[in-house]
């Protein structure tokens, strides 16, 4: 999961029932007149939309350079003149060229809480930054233009890293205002006839669970609830990324910059590179010109969804951005409007065809030096491998990593995919060093596994014996759908439960 970088850390107080404040805005108590005004996509449109974040201001360097002085910023805008949240012209550039993207709804990215409503609160830029960009947006429409709707991103941080220092537990009733009220205080400060809306409800989407103490379904219930009360009997779209154990409208997974992710809302983005961010260990996911970027449309395009989210717009820090910049100019821009007309021409791309086309089977034989014929073998923090030799024979050995899992990741040969669904086999030669199981789990069409199919389990698991020989065995991967969307662009990973293991190859063959 990526990081949203910026966020202020404040020392963790034992929560308490503070009085929240009313709402900061003064859209609430909607009437029939100002919701006649809102428009609304329907379930079944092809909608693309992209993260908005606002919270740079070039007067007071604010998220353009950190506390030492040094450059904030991996990637940069194409000029820092009126670069502000503050600035109607800076917010009504980007969404003309959102629309010339092909756009369709912006959700600004939200550090609200009910803590941050004064002027000294260390978020408040994030109330103080959407006047202008709904007035922005206004002059756009009265200009007889059609500028991307605004819908909400709820950066859930702010459940930990809030003004009060508080830790929200969203499974009490002061848990469940806070959460409510931040949405609430979003939607008051956007007229109704500015809202993106699927099925006459308005956008929401929310970050990670993983900030909030703790959650349950109520949540959702009394945010439905209470919303209903305050804007005119509408109910939000509730969009959950997949960390939240609840029911929700929709589900969307985080990171689709490092590689196509689609549980139901697809997340796709340019790559990642967040070098400038002090304190990260270092990931970087290659462009490679927008090679990268159009090979994560095209996938999506075998197998779209309805919502596809561009991610992002402009996080300039994490190297994510698509809107125009100094390094990349209006390319990503170009390259965004390109495959949104395609996706809403309703256009599927042919199959890749390449070197493994016609191969009955693809392989990787690891050691000192891989050599890999159609599969790849990938590193990851909780698949980390060492060069070894094992019963006389070179091979990959797991290194365990304190509090993570023990994996080897592999990618596959887009042209060796033929299908939505394939039928495969994976033989896989392994040293029985040390007594547990081997497992496979690969990117399947299993609902129930995680990331909506991500890590579906084939049937098949072996024991390990230790009986120090090297062994082969055959797992079925039946309904594999091999779309990368496992860690770092994976197609399926080995599963090791075991002190010690190492393989030397791993050989998928298509069947008949």
């Amino acid at each position: 999961m990526l990081a949203l970088s910026g966020l202020a850390i404040c020392p963790l107080a034992a929560e308490v029932s503070r009085t929240l404040p009313a709402a900061f805005g003064p859209h609430v108590q909607l009437t029939a007149e100002a919701l006649a005004q809102a428009q609304s996509f329907r379930s079944g449109d092809r909608i693309v939309g992209t993260y908005y974040f606002y919270w740079y201001d070039v007067y007071s360097k604010e998220h353009i350079t950190d506390g030492d002085g040094t450059d904030a910023l991996t990637t940069h805008p194409a000029t820092l003149e009126d670069f502000s949240y503050k600035s109607v012209r800076w917010h009504k550039q980007q969404l003309a060229d959102m629309m010339a993207a092909g756009i369709d709804m912006a959700l600004p990215v939200f550090w609200g809480a009910p803590s941050e409503h004064g002027d000294d609160a260390h978020l408040h830029w994030s109330y103080a930054g959407l006047k202008p960009f709904v007035q922005a947006r206004e002059e756009l429409v009265r200009e007889g233009k059609k500028p991307p709707r605004i819908g909400l991103f709820y950066d859930t941080s702010t459940l930990r890293h809030n003004s009060w220092r508080e830790h929200i537990d969203l499974t009490t009733d002061f848990g469940r205002r806070w959460f409510y009220a931040t949405i609430r205080d979003f939607f008051s400060l956007v007229p109704a006839k500015h809202w993106a809306m699927i099925d006459d409800k308005p956008v929401v989407f929310l970050y990670s669970a993983a900030f909030a103490r703790k959650h349950d379904q109520q949540v959702i219930d009394f945010t439905k609830q209470e919303f209903a009360k305050e804007f005119g009997g509408r109910e939000p779209y509730l969009v959950r990324e997949i960390s939240w154990r609840l029911k929700a409208d929709n589900t969307y997974a985080w990171g689709g910059a490092l590689g196509l992710k689609n549980p139901g809302v697809a997340s796709l983005g340019p790559g990642y590179d967040h070098s400038a961010v002090p304190g990260r260990t270092p990931l970087i996911v290659p462009r490679e010109g927008g090679k990268f970027y159009e090979e994560s449309w095209l996938k999506f395009l075998r197998r779209p969804s309805n919502i596809v989210m561009v991610e992002t717009w402009n996080e300039f820090h994490e190297g994510t951005d698509v809107a125009e910049s100094k390094e990349y100019g209006r390319a990503f821009i170009e390259l965004t409007r390109r495959y949104a007309a395609l996706f809403k021409q309703n256009w599927k791309p042919s199959w890749p065809s390449g070197k493994y086309t016609d191969a009955k089977s693809v392989t990787a034989t690891l050691g000192h030096e891989n050599h890999e014929n159609g599969v790849r073998q990938i590193e990851n923090h909780d698949g980390v491998t060492v060069a070894v030799t094992a019963g006389g024979s070179e091979a990959r050995g797991i290194k365990r990593t304190a509090g993570q899992g023990s994996y080897l990741y592999f990618a596959v040969d887009d042209s060796f995919k033929w299908a939505p669904l394939m039928q495969v086999e994976l033989e896989v030669e392994y040293y029985d060093a040390a007594p547990g199981t081997l497992r496979v789990e690969f990117d399947g069409s299993d609902a129930s596994a995680p990331f909506h199919g991500a890590y579906s389990q084939s049937p098949k698991t072996v024991p390990l014996a230790a009986s120090k020989t090297w062994k082969s065995a055959r797992f079925p991967l039946p309904g594999a759908r091999l779309q990368n969307a496992q860690n770092r662009g994976a197609d399926f990973r080995l599963a090791v439960e075991a002190q010690d293991c190492s393989v030397r190859r791993v050989t998928l063959f298509r069947l008949p």
